[in-house]
């Protein structure tokens, strides 16, 4: 798990990181998002005591990162922007280097790379030098030594940046397996979809403060409103946003489609039908208009709403 309490940290008299609280607990995936600069970095530099906190507290895998690094060190994976390969070594090689140094004997940790690295459809160019290897290619290795010692948690910066399709698809679905396997995972990104795909809950840090955080749907709800509808007609919709006055709040219309907004649209939907029914009025289409993460992120992030 991760836990912080209030972690503080300044850089002379820059503010980086300002009484942050977070929580996630084993099984879950947290997402932290943020502008460049916004202190996700710093952040995850305190929760492997790379960085000393100014102040507060943080626990990972139940270790403090103050009294005890190098056991915070040895339970985390961590996967940062800058991977810092050696291009000289080669695949295998700097795996089992790393597997040497996470203190795992020498069968356990070329098993351990091998099988990684063929989850990761790298098994065929463990043989190459990593200067071979392309952008994806070096990020997925890079994943790969994040997951060597079969950390309880996985710190990860922008899991799948520079990877095609099918290697990001890749990516997330081993994020989820790591999931079910009750590791705890948090991962910064600017891949919103990505985010929206894979965190149980949301993070949104501007300079150096968490100012939202909850699920994707309670961001959503607080900071967007009410599920908003649209329902399309046969012929035109004059009047009729009178006659649904009672039942829902409408919002905007055309010449044949409305929408409007209902907290409950699993109550209100039916009722809607039913009146349209009675006025005879022919019904092409009523659905739910997506709401994604990207406007909750704007919202936050360009107007400096917080929720």
């Amino acid at each position: 798990m991760i836990k912080t309490e209030e972690l503080t940290k300044y850089f002379d008299d820059f503010l980086a990181v300002s009484q942050v609280n977070i929580e996630v607990h084993p099984g879950e995936v947290l997402a932290l998002l943020g502008p460049n600069g916004a202190g996700k970095t710093t952040t995850v530099r305190l929760l492997t005591s790379i960085l000393r906190a100014s102040s507060g507290k943080a626990y990972v895998a139940g270790y403090d990162i103050e009294r005890e690094p190098d056991k915070v060190r040895a339970a985390v994976g961590v996967l940062t922007e800058q991977h810092g390969l050696y291009l000289r070594m080669k695949g295998l090689e700097y795996l089992d280097f790393y597997g040497e140094l996470y203190g795992l004997d020498a069968g356990k940790r070329r098993e351990r790379a091998r099988s990684l690295a063929e989850r990761f459809d790298l098994g065929q160019v463990l043989d190459k030098r990593l200067g071979e290897y392309s952008k994806g290619m070096r990020q997925k290795l890079a994943l790969v030594r994040s997951m060597l010692h079969d950390p309880p948690v996985l710190l990860l910066d922008e899991p799948t940046s520079a990877m095609d399709p099918l290697s990001a698809r890749l990516v997330r679905d081993a994020i989820n397996d790591l999931r079910g396997d009750g590791r705890t995972i948090m991962i910064c990104t600017h891949n919103l979809p990505e985010a929206e795909e894979l965190a149980d809950r949301i993070a949104i840090i501007r300079h150096g403060k968490i100012v939202a955080e909850g699920t994707n749907l309670s961001l959503k709800a607080r900071l967007l409103g009410a599920p908003l509808i649209e329902l399309r007609v046969t012929h035109g919709v004059n009047g009729l946003a009178d006659e649904l006055a009672g039942l829902v709040e409408v919002v905007s219309q055309g010449h044949n489609w409305l929408r409007f907004r209902s907290p409950e649209p699993a109550v209100s939907n039916p009722e809607v039908v039913k009146k349209l029914s009675e006025l005879g009025v022919g019904v092409i289409t009523l659905s739910e208009v997506p709401q994604s993460l990207e406007d909750v992120y704007l919202r936050v992030v360009a107007e400096g709403v917080a929720a």
